[in-house]
């Protein structure tokens, strides 16, 4: 029996009780194939379980990296209104979204297109080329933590539209009239409606 499957039992989005969740075997193995050598990264953390590690973006995750208060609110909407989120870590004071291969270079545009501002946070984005520090595979006091662990050797992983959404939603919950984002607007009260339905 391994280190890391002492408690199979993986807490899910309990970021109000600030809760560590932990990683599982299969966790562990989607974590490991990152790196382009999975068998001793695997061996590496079984005998250090409380150790943090350095993987590379690009292979098998991206990361969207945020501030936390942001980072929150785009956790509450893919939770309360969307698809969930995939694995989800904090580290020196960042929330560390794990998404879809390709999020890193396709994200930064869609925002731009959305006419992104700089009164709201923008997120940075790993990708390949980047690595980023992920949490011990076991629950830890100090130094990064995961909020929602890896179980499996296939996470979800939310892509560059879903994030995009995500972004959106959480700006639309900053009550600031200096904010703007332009998708899914207000519909103008002055505008001319017309129904189409019945047309062929």
């Amino acid at each position: 029996m391994t280190t890391w499957l002492s408690d199979e039992t993986t807490v899910l989005y309990d970021i109000c009780r600030h809760q560590p969740a932990r990683v599982t075997e299969d966790g562990a193995a989607w974590l490991a194939s990152a790196t382009s050598r999975p068998g001793p990264a695997l061996a590496h953390w079984e005998q250090h379980p409380a150790s943090p590690a350095v993987l590379p973006c690009g292979t098998a995750f991206d990361v969207v990296n945020v501030e936390p208060t942001f980072g929150r609110r785009m956790l509450d909407r893919l939770w309360a209104e969307g698809p969930g989120s995939g694995p989800v870590a904090v580290h020196r004071g960042r929330m560390l979204l794990f998404a879809a291969p390709g999020t890193a270079q396709r994200l930064p545009s869609l925002l731009d297109w959305e006419e992104w501002g700089p009164r709201v946070p923008r997120p940075l984005c790993h990708g390949t080329g980047d690595a980023v520090t992920v949490p011990p595979l076991a629950p830890h006091d100090s130094g990064p933590r995961w909020l929602v662990a890896p179980d499996t050797r296939k996470p979800w992983l939310p892509g560059p539209e879903v994030l995009l959404w995500a972004c959106v939603r959480a700006a639309r919950t900053i009550n600031r009239p200096d904010v703007r984002v332009s998708i899914f607007a207000s519909a103008d009260p002055d505008a001319n409606v017309y129904d189409v339905s019945r047309r062929r």
